[in-house]
């Protein structure tokens, strides 16, 4: 009769501790689920920042940009194929 009270001590015991456990499991996977949203919401943001980067980028390597401000803002002209002097060297042979 011991034995039979003794088993159901333990399962009187342990049904509060795995009730703990699944609300502590729980609680931790409601934690990482926050964790992932906050970590998807960062990774958007910075897709968003590379697109406007690279957006950028396009924008100010463009060739109509770098020959508006070689005329406008360093003065430059630009020069006819026809006026340019092409000088060659060669290895002479000794």
């Amino acid at each position: 009769m011991k034995r039979h009270h003794f088993f159901l001590y333990i399962l009187v015991l342990s049904i509060p501790f795995f009730l703990g456990l699944v609300v502590w499991q729980s609680n931790r996977y409601q934690n990482l689920e926050n964790e992932l949203k906050r970590l998807e919401q960062t990774q958007a943001e910075w897709v968003e920042s590379n697109k406007r980067l690279i957006a950028g980028i396009t924008e100010y390597s463009s060739p109509k940009r770098i020959e508006d401000i070689a005329v406008n803002q360093l003065s430059l002209i630009k020069i006819k194929p026809e006026s340019l002097l092409q000088v060659r060297i060669t290895e002479g042979k000794e």
